[in-house]
C-alpha cells in the first residue's frame, strides 16, 4: 500500500474533504468554504488526496472539480482484513467452513443460518464467494471446489434521519388524565 494513503488520511482537514465527497463531487472552492479554509489551503489538501489516489480531478477551464474514488478507499481499506486458510471436504456448506474460523459467531433465525457478529462486533453481514454474492443461505451453499469467502459487514449509511412526533388528539389527552 502506498504511503501516501497514511498521508493523506493523517490530516483532519483531509479526512472532513473525503467524508464530504462521500455525498458527492465539489468545486475546491465549494470544499474550501465548506471546512471554512482558504482556496489555496484546500486546493494542497485536494493534491494530496489525488497524490493517494483517493479523489480524482476534473478540469472544467479553470474550475477544479474533485471526486471520492471510492473503489481506491475500498481497497485500501481490504489491505486491513484478516486472511484465514481451511480445508474442508467437498460438499461442506459454507456455515461448516465458517464453524472453523474462530470469532465468526453464527445463529438460526427461522430456518436460515445467519452471521451476527465477526470477532465480537455485531451487524449485518452478507458473504461473497469468490467475489459473487450466492443466492442462498451459508447452510444451503456447498463447496464443490476451491474458492474464497469473504465476509462483510453492511456499515450503515445515514442517508436520512427521520424524528417522529405523535400528534395526540383532544379525546386521547382527556383518556389520559
Amino acid at each position: 500500500m502506498d504511503r501516501n494513503i497514511f498521508k493523506a488520511l493523517s490530516s483532519k482537514t483531509r479526512v472532513d474533504m473525503l467524508k464530504l465527497l462521500m455525498e458527492g463531487e465539489y468545486h475546491i472552492t465549494g470544499l474550501a468554504k465548506a471546512l471554512d479554509i482558504s482556496v489555496p489551503v484546500a486546493a494542497r489538501h485536494a493534491k494530496i488526496l489525488q497524490d493517494a489516489e483517493l479523489a480524482t480531478r476534473k478540469d472544467f477551464g479553470k474550475t477544479h472539480v474533485l471526486k471520492l474514488d471510492r473503489e481506491m478507499l475500498y481497497k485500501m481499506m481490504e489491505a486491513f482484513s484478516e486472511i484465514y486458510e481451511i480445508e474442508v471436504r467437498k460438499g461442506a456448506s459454507i456455515l461448516d467452513a465458517l464453524k472453523e474460523i474462530a470469532g465468526v459467531e453464527i445463529k438460526r433465525i427461522g430456518d436460515k443460518e445467519v452471521i451476527v457478529s465477526v470477532d465480537n462486533e455485531e451487524g449485518f453481514y452478507i458473504y461473497e464467494v469468490n467475489g459473487k454474492s450466492p443466492t442462498v443461505p451459508i447452510n444451503e451453499y456447498k463447496m464443490e471446489k476451491e474458492g474464497e469467502i469473504e465476509i462483510k459487514r453492511l456499515v450503515p449509511v445515514l442517508k436520512k434521519k427521520v424524528n417522529v412526533k405523535v400528534k395526540v388528539s383532544a379525546s386521547a389527552k382527556s383518556d389520559e388524565e
